[in-house]
């Protein structure tokens, strides 16, 4: 089968959590609705790289394995990278099928890629000294310390609902994989990449690491190292806004890394949200100028690719 090449924009698309579902049954009709959106964008000429998140798939598989340890000895508990692995292998698989289904539906002579991505991280990352983010099961106290002596993993108490594994988030460094990522973009496929940030590792042994990488941080690194024409962050909201939920919101059509920079420092966006959405487009543009930062949702990707809504960040 002939693999179309398009000379149309080159985009870094990066999917939010309401592009997927809880359970892979959930998933897999949502992700049809998410390819015809992505499908969109190919069908006018444009060249996209897919990442998306795994918050829920990897805490799902991750849960799974820690329950069926704790009632089989049979069954091992699985290494937290090995699930941020599989949860990108089954993810692509979904996205990926549901994009090659709506481009033979429409008749695009296109194709996919699945790549499940390593990115490095540096041991000496701040991030490192202090892990705040809980992942797997709910422990006792007395579980979770011996689960810490025997393994040297972090658990902290969460909201008095029990103690769970920290890790930490560090700043994503380099795609293992980018090499690869970037022909078979450059050859026309559309790639679904970079799940959940990649799966965190420490060279030069490349070794798995315990960790959480943000996912848009990892998809705007990609999208400067690969000069691509845009960064697409979709959400669940049309546009950025200031004076979020009161009577003085505002959406924002446009802003520069000055403006966003000014709105930051006043504290305008959630940081458990929208600040390191615009964050991560901030370090984009910051590396590559030339390029343009998007933040819309993802029924509103094809019109503001076009320039019709969404929030669009420039250097």
């Amino acid at each position: 089968m002939p693999y179309i090449k398009s000379d149309g924009k080159r985009i870094v698309i990066a999917l939010g959590g309401n592009a997927l579902g809880n359970t892979p049954q959930e998933q897999l009709e949502l992700v049809k609705h998410t390819a015809a959106c992505i499908v969109d964008m190919v069908a006018e000429g444009n060249n996209v790289i897919v990442t998306h998140g795994n918050g829920p798939q990897v805490g799902m598989i991750n849960n799974a394995f820690a329950f069926a340890s704790q009632h089989d000895e049979k069954t091992p508990e699985m290494p937290f990278p090995e699930a941020g692995a599989m949860s990108q292998g089954y993810i692509g698989y979904q996205l990926s099928q549901a994009i090659l289904n709506e481009l033979r539906r429409r008749g695009i002579m296109r194709s996919t890629a699945n790549v499940v991505t390593q990115t490095v991280v540096y041991p000496d990352d701040p991030a490192f000294q202090n892990p705040t983010k809980p992942v797997g099961a709910f422990l006792t106290e007395e579980e979770a310390k011996a689960k810490a002596a025997e393994t040297g993993y972090t658990f902290k108490e969460d909201a008095g609902r029990g103690w769970r594994q920290v890790v930490a988030s560090p700043k994503p460094r380099r795609i293992v994989e980018s090499d690869a990522i970037q022909d078979l973009f450059d050859d026309g496929y559309i790639v679904v990449c970079t799940g959940g940030g990649g799966v965190p590792v420490f060279v030069p042994c490349r070794e798995g690491v315990p960790a959480v990488i943000d996912k848009d941080r990892s998809a705007a690194m990609m999208a400067a190292t690969f000069k691509a024409d845009m960064l697409v962050i979709l959400t669940a909201v049309e546009k950025v806004a200031i004076n979020f939920n009161t009577p003085e919101q505002a959406d924002i059509d446009t802003m520069d890394t000055a403006k966003a920079q000014e709105y930051i420092e006043q504290g305008q966006f959630a940081p458990g949200s929208m600040l390191p959405k615009v964050e991560a487009c901030l370090e984009y543009v910051g590396e590559y100028p030339q390029g343009k930062a998007l933040i819309t949702s993802l029924d509103k990707a094809k019109d503001a690719i076009n320039g019709l809504t969404g929030t669009t960040i420039t250097a």
